[in-house]
């Protein structure tokens, strides 16, 4: 499964009033891993930033004066999501905007290059109701490191939202077995049917090896209780 995470920064709050897009940032996952793969561009707004987004981001009119216009890009934008799922945070925001881009230029809407667009927002509300779920929570929630991030950057937050969504869509965040379902592989008198024999045997690599250990840790960290398998547990 191929998706693509990404973000953006704007002039401002609203396209309908003429602001624009002035930074893009995406990165790809395939088989939920970044690959090394990502698209990331300055854009020309040829206008003004609003003085409430510049807070934000910290892009000037200056900065942005001799970076390509939204036409420049928008043919390796295409090449770089077309047929992926697209993941973004707040997906309302940033779709009004590329849409508005895409109208400009008499194109389709952008939001039609994807088979599926996944809000994150919109998920974390309904996985935590009545909690911060801003990005920044979410990486606080999930301890995700964002201490390099002092102003907001389209590349670098959709790279922290590709851990933000691997970490709420892993399933598992416990190491209870009250809902196995013991009835699974038996046959209709509940016998357990034989295994094949032929079943292949993986592996762990060093990265999924990794990944676990970090899982582990985190899960150890949300307790706040020396975990079952702590080498002093095991001792006991």
């Amino acid at each position: 499964m191929r998706q693509v995470i990404l973000d953006t920064e704007t002039t401002g709050l609203n396209p309908a009033t003429g602001d624009r897009i002035i930074e893009i940032g995406c990165v790809e996952m395939i088989g939920r891993r970044l690959t090394d793969r990502t698209f990331h561009y300055y854009i020309n707004p040829e206008r003004d930033i609003d003085a409430g987004a510049f807070a934000v981001h910290g892009l000037s009119r200056e900065f942005l004066s001799d970076k390509p216009i939204f036409a420049n890009i928008v043919e390796q934008l295409i090449e770089f999501v077309d047929g992926a799922e697209i993941v973004i945070h707040n997906a309302a925001f940033d779709l009004g905007f590329l849409d508005n881009e895409f109208a400009l230029l008499k194109r389709p809407p952008f939001r039609n290059l994807a088979p599926k667009i996944t809000d994150t927002l919109l998920d974390a509300r309904q996985m935590f109701p009545g909690k911060r779920n801003s990005l920044d929570a979410l990486c606080e929630r999930f301890s995700i490191s964002n201490k390099h991030r002092t102003l907001h950057g389209a590349l670098l937050d959709a790279q922290l939202l590709a851990e933000v969504y691997v970490s709420m869509t892993r399933g598992q965040e416990d190491l209870s077995i009250d809902l196995i379902d013991y009835t699974v592989g038996a046959d209709s008198t509940g016998h357990t049917k034989a295994l094949p024999t032929n079943l292949m045997v993986l592996s762990a690599s060093n990265d999924d090896l990794e990944s676990h250990q970090k899982i582990l840790a985190e899960i150890a960290k949300a307790s706040k209780k020396d975990p079952i398998w702590s080498p002093l547990n095991a001792a006991a």
